[in-house]
């Protein structure tokens, strides 16, 4: 009877975390062995205001949930101890702050994951979290339109003063001859060149 009370209860565990693992926009696995409580305490911190999730789960738990996923290619990932790490929201963030914390703990590593439904490697999550945050992009973009704007404001500014100046505004055209007029100007040199030698 304890036995089938055991089985329901990691049952249940196997199912609550494949729910979660479904809507996920990130599945972090990594290797938490050898830090401090405090250094665990500020890397859940960080990734609560990332808005991910921090757990220590079995490995034969998360194997299950993983397979009840249908996400293949991670189980050699499950030995040794493992944290998984989930958000619903944003990869971006809570990558950058494990990505962050292991340059600061030598001995945290990040296993592997799964971004967007895809398996990552360790090294292609690492790839992720150097980019730019979204919020980073997002001022890029609107410095360069900026830039682009105001340039175009002052091409448009002087075009109005020129106007009021009463000057026309320069327009580089270049007059093309007919063809014509070249066909006879190159016959009337050939002409010349030969009259010439005789």
């Amino acid at each position: 009877m304890a036995s089938e009370t055991i089985l329901k209860q990691k049952q249940e565990e196997v199912s609550e975390l494949a729910k979660k693992m479904k809507e996920a926009k990130l599945i972090l696995l990594t290797n938490y062995r050898g830090i401090t409580v405090d250094a665990d305490t500020q890397l859940r911190r960080d990734l609560r205001a990332a808005n991910a999730e921090y757990k220590i789960i079995k490995n034969n738990i998360t194997r299950r949930a993983l397979a009840e996923c249908g996400i293949e290619g991670l189980e050699d990932k499950l030995e040794g101890p493992t944290a998984v790490i989930l958000c619903t929201e944003d990869y971006l963030e809570p990558s950058k702050a494990i990505y962050n914390f292991a340059k600061d703990n030598e001995f945290y590593e990040i296993k592997g994951g799964v971004v967007d439904g895809e398996v990552k490697t360790a090294d292609e999550i690492v790839t992720l979290a150097k980019l730019p945050s979204r919020e980073t992009l997002l001022s890029m973009l609107a410095g360069g339109l900026l830039a682009n704007i105001s340039k175009f404001a002052v091409a448009v500014e002087q075009v109005r003063l020129q106007k009021e100046a009463g000057v026309e505004p320069e327009a580089k055209e270049e007059k093309a001859e007919p063809a014509g007029e070249e066909v006879a100007t190159e016959k009337s040199e050939e002409t010349a060149t030969e009259e010439n030698a005789e």
